[in-house]
């Protein structure tokens, strides 16, 4: 299609793009970010069962002028990284009978036969504060149900923070050894190891906290080595959390501070990782407020799940990674 443009005093013919009434723009090439198209989600959570991944998220329904209003969890899974099946709503907060408000991050785990939901959500005036609640279901896919009837970590547990939401973002690990554990944290990070029952802390509750952590942290092992990703600020040159880690040679530390893994999601204060490996590949999850639905434009409490392919250098080191639009849609890089 020609049309005229003024450019100063010049009358020039220029060439638009053919465009038909009503066609829509074209469909993203499957893999492309962000995965989830139809509605607000974050704080990816992945899970490998045999040939499938399920994708653990909250859901993001922030209205003009709310900071974030999240209700429920929702699943998704693929099993070629391209394409997504939604599982729905998998819970919802009130499913949590002492709590009030705020499904905010979760992860689950596969133990003995079972899968187990750990999450943050607000405590009701019992024990003001965010709490970590643990829910479980016999299918990845739910529905998930309230595993212990009162929350497994409490705001008064953890007395150094300043703030009432230190304890949130719960992220769960197996050892080789089958224990298993669980971090934690916002300002601080806490592990705490759990019983074989999976609702209960077995022993101390201790404090990791590597440089700039912010909240949001990860566990996961790759060959003799352990890592502790999370959602970094440096308060003295960042506005916006980065993904940065640690490693360690054991479960129980000490962490070493391996620097940042990505810069800041776009249109985003928060971010948050979460990895896996599936079918030889190595991912990092992520969530970013780049997404349009509608009339509603990406916001703090409206973000939208990423993915990129994760990398290692030969010593054990991660690869800085990009946060792109392509996606898993593209070969991964050499």
């Amino acid at each position: 299609m020609m049309v005229w443009q003024r450019i100063g005093a010049t009358l020039l013919m220029v060439a638009l793009p053919s465009v038909t009434l009503g066609q829509s723009a074209p469909s993203p090439a499957p893999g492309a970010n962000p995965i989830v198209r139809d509605r607000f989600t974050a704080d990816p959570a992945p899970l490998v069962i045999g040939d499938r991944l399920y994708l653990y998220v909250g859901h993001d329904e922030a209205g003009p002028g709310e900071m974030f209003n999240m209700r429920d969890w929702r699943v998704y899974s693929t099993t070629d990284m391209k394409t997504w099946t939604d599982h729905g709503a998998i819970m919802h907060v009130h499913d949590f009978k002492w709590a009030k408000k705020d499904a905010w991050a979760a992860q689950a785990i596969a133990k003995h036969g079972k899968y187990w939901f750990y999450a943050a959500v607000e405590h009701d005036d019992t024990h003001p504060g965010k709490a970590i609640g643990v829910a479980v279901s016999d299918s990845p896919t739910g529905p998930f149900v309230d595993a212990k009837g009162s929350a497994l970590i409490t705001n008064g547990m953890t007395p150094k923070g300043d703030h009432s939401w230190e304890d949130i973002d719960p992220t769960v690990f197996t050892d080789d050894d089958g224990t298993t554990w669980i971090a934690w944290g916002n300002r601080q990070a806490y592990i705490a190891r759990l019983k074989p029952n999976m609702i209960e802390i077995d022993g101390d509750i201790t404090e990791i906290t590597p440089p700039h952590f912010e909240e949001g942290p990860w566990l996961h092992k790759r060959g003799d080595l352990y890592y502790l990703t999370y959602a970094s600020l440096d308060r003295s040159t960042h506005e916006n959390e980065r993904v940065s880690y640690a490693t360690a040679p054991s479960i129980r530390g000490p962490w070493t501070y391996r620097g940042e893994l990505t810069g800041s999601a776009r249109n985003s204060f928060t971010i948050h990782p979460g990895i896996a490996q599936f079918r030889s590949n190595w991912y990092l999850f992520l969530h970013h407020a780049g997404l349009r639905i509608g009339d509603r434009e990406g916001a703090l409490g409206r973000r939208a799940v990423t993915v990129e392919y994760l990398r290692y250098n030969p010593d054990g080191t991660m690869k800085p990674v990009v946060q792109t639009d392509a996606g898993v849609s593209v070969p991964p890089p050499r």
